[in-house]
């Protein structure tokens, strides 16, 4: 600290400025007083240059930089972190004082005062400002009223001061009357009064019928505002640009009527159907000019996913200023992204069974497939794994493929008839898709699985979508299977019954509420939960085991379960780019019916970098197992059908995209029938003692929300340890975790 001093480096005839505090006096009892000195305090400029544990080392390489010959480290580090220095004399108290008073009067404290003191500390080279306000009793208001004679807009203005909530007894505050201009303001926008803005609005208060510190509020138009921002004005024409090129080359367009919109495009090159594209324009001729109506047909046309910019243009008609409503035409020029598309993807996977490999996937896109805005995704890949080093298992290899293809219809699509204008934020989407996947490993198996879906996304408003899948269907074949997978299967009958159901068909249900899009609000919520139930509609065509067998559908064995997650986290942000973020997940599965357990793709599996950072993917639980006596070293039998997880992170800034994190998480997977070959497994009243615990560090390179993630973690509590050994902080054994995105 005494390296880092900066006393030195001070001029003879300056102090360095340390900043002011304010005292706050009041003759009268001033509500929320709080709030209103850290209002006052954001006045005391300059602000002093910044400390870190006591040293200002922005200063500090400012200082250092100076120098004749800085070298390069000192000219980084000043170009990085530098800051100028802040003096004593660079402050005028005098300019302070009236920000102060104006800070006061327009909160209604009139008559207040201000003052200041000056202290330097010349023995160290520091000086620093002490500010005093004396708050007067506040001027309050009595009655708030609109003035005006019978203007049209005067008229649509009465119902909406009515609608105010200026109360009598309120406090004289601008801010307030700057947020009533701009909401009568957006009410009267909703109302057609395209060219009036809330400029031209006033307050005027009168004290002149009261003695003790009462006013009236009047609310008048101002003098000489144009005829043309006093009428309401209606659409009288929709012209809509399916195609529209921004380079703004011209090319030969016809016109379409359908149902009071023109839709202009070539016709021997229709980019759009207009019926399909009509529903999501909102506008309609001879209503109202309405910005919110204007701002949810973009929302609702930006969704489709085909357009690029959606860009809403109003242009007035000759109107005569003496008539009493105005006439627009609204023009909508969509510019479509790049209709078909092809993306490579090429991975380099490593896994913490010591698997790693290459992995590539080819994706094909046809944005708007039929002319309506469908979008069609086609997807082959491949992935080749292998063990680069292990005792017992050298030359284990992985072979992948993979077929998948989406479509995503932009509207509904239903056996029954549902209008669409029920569903005001933003129409659904209907997706379907098919997978097909094959998975070879050598000395284990071969898997084919295929599934099949069929739902429902949509947008209920800004922070809450559902998604409805009422088609899931899963099928899969263990193929080829070799004796050592085989006698792990006869070991472990509950993973044999997993893989037994070949086939899950059900429905699944997602309901999310995203608060994270606000990210400048200081408490912000995340709540996803998701139903997924399976074979129950099958069960009634199924036909039934004999000498104990499941039941079967089509000769196939099927699951039936169900299933329920809930995912909750909560950021508090606070600071410059700085939160704490906690986040809660529970999840439980429920084998029943033609079951005794859940299949084995829906179970659940604790750590890695979404879980417990501490503890590699799929390697902790079941409850309190180790697996330390299992002649299997593999983790696919590590899962379970009850999930409980707990985390909590400090995110701060370090410098420009680079960001810091300090965390600790908790959690496991168990299972609610005892397993034989799985000792420790089942869940019990002590969960909380069998709980995985983690801690550790990380750094994120955080590019306009792109983020690498990178995680360093070590455990504080094993629960596959015995029970008195379990509280171990491990630092020396370290988890590194490599992932995109933050983790919760």
């Amino acid at each position: 600290m005494q390296s880092c001093g900066v006393k030195k480096f001070i001029p003879e005839d300056e102090l360095l400025y340390e900043g002011a505090t304010l005292e706050v006096n009041s003759d009268t009892i001033v509500k929320d007083k709080a709030a209103l000195k850290s209002a006052l305090e954001q006045t005391l400029i300059p602000e002093p240059n910044k400390k870190f544990l006591g040293m200002r080392l922005g200063l500090y390489y400012y200082y250092k930089a100076q120098r004749e010959n800085p070298g390069f480290l000192n000219r980084w580090l000043n170009d990085k972190f530098g800051e100028e220095p802040v003096y004593y004399s660079d402050v005028e108290p005098f300019e302070v004082e009236k920000l102060l008073i104006n800070r006061l009067e327009n909160r209604g404290f009139f008559y207040s005062t201000a003052s200041s003191d000056g202290i330097e500390k010349e023995e160290k080279k520091v000086g620093s400002y002490e500010y005093t306000v004396g708050v007067r009793e506040p001027y309050t208001m009595e009655t708030y009223q609109l003035e005006g004679d019978s203007l049209m807009i005067l008229n649509d203005l009465k119902p909406l001061v009515a609608e105010t909530k200026f109360e009598k007894g309120m406090r004289f505050d601008l801010s307030a009357m700057k947020l009533e201009r701009e909401r009568l303001d957006r009410e009267l926008k909703q109302k057609g009064y395209y060219n009036f803005n809330s400029n031209f609005l006033i307050f005027e208060a009168d004290t002149n019928q009261y003695d003790n510190k009462r006013f009236d509020l009047y609310l008048r138009l101002k003098k000489d505002v144009p005829e043309k921002s006093l009428i309401p004005y209606t659409v009288k024409r929709i012209n809509i640009y399916p195609n529209h090129n921004v380079s703004g080359d011209s090319i030969a367009a016809d016109t379409v009527r359908f149902n009071d919109k023109n839709f202009i495009q070539p016709r021997e090159e229709l980019f759009f159907k207009p019926k399909r594209l009509d529903p999501y324009v909102l506008i309609e001729e001879g209503k109202n000019y309405n910005p919110q109506t204007s701002s949810a047909t973009a929302r609702r046309l930006s969704s489709i996913g085909v357009y690029k910019f959606v860009n809403i243009q109003y242009e007035e008609l000759d109107t005569n200023p003496n008539d009493s409503i105005g006439q627009l035409e609204a023009n909508i020029y969509l510019s479509p992204l790049t209709k078909r598309a092809v993306r490579a993807e090429l991975q380099a996977v490593t896994k913490s069974n010591n698997f790693a490999g290459p992995n590539l996937a080819l994706t094909y896109t046809n944005r708007n497939l039929f002319k309506g805005g469908e979008i069609l995704d086609l997807t082959g890949s491949f992935g080749y794994e292998f063990q680069l080093a292990s005792t017992d298992q050298a030359g284990l290899s992985s072979i992948q493929l993979g077929l998948g293809a989406n479509l995503v219809f932009p509207r509904l699509l239903s056996p029954f008839n549902i209008d669409s204008n029920v569903f005001e934020y933003a129409i659904p989407k209907t997706k379907m898709g098919v997978d097909l996947e094959y998975i070879s490993r050598t000395k284990l198996y071969r898997l084919l699985s295929s599934r099949a879906t069929f739902g429902y996304i949509w947008q209920e408003n800004r922070y809450v979508t559902h998604q409805l899948n009422p088609i899931s269907i899963n099928y899969v074949r263990l193929g080829q299977t070799s004796p050592e997978f085989e006698q792990i299967l006869e070991d472990n009958p509950f993973l044999r019954e997993s893989f037994n159901q070949r086939f899950i068909s059900g429905l699944t249900y997602s309901f999310t509420y995203n608060g994270m899009v606000d990210q400048n609000d200081t408490h912000q919520f995340y709540v996803n939960s998701t139903f997924d139930t399976a074979g129950n509609s099958i069960s009634l065509f199924a036909s039934s085991g004999e000498g104990g067998e499941a039941n079967t559908f089509l000769g196939l064995e099927y699951a039936q379960y169900a299933k329920l997650d809930l995912d909750v986290s909560y950021h508090f942000n606070f600071g410059k780019e700085q939160k704490l973020a906690f986040r809660l997940f529970g999840g439980y599965g429920l084998a029943y019916g033609n079951s005794e357990v859940v299949p084995y793709t829906k179970q659940y599996f604790s750590g890695g970098p979404y879980s417990v950072r501490a503890f590699r993917i799929r390697s902790l639980g079941p409850g309190t197992y180790s697996g330390e006596n299992s002649d299997n070293s593999n983790f696919f039998d590590r899962t379970g059908n009850i999930r409980f997880e707990a985390n909590a992170e400090y995110r701060f800034p370090i410098v420009n995209f680079l960001k810091g994190a300090v965390f600790v998480d908790a959690g496991n997977v168990w299972n609610s029938k005892e397993n034989p070959e799985l000792p420790g497994g089942k869940f019990s009243g002590d969960f909380l003692n069998e709980l995985g615990m983690g801690t550790g560090f990380g750094l994120r390179i955080d590019i306009q929300s792109f983020v690498i993630r990178f995680d360093l973690a070590a455990p504080f509590h094993d629960p596959a340890l015995p029970e008195g050994e379990r509280f171990d902080f491990r630092w020396d054994e370290p988890i590194f975790n490599f992932a995109i995105g933050y983790p919760f």
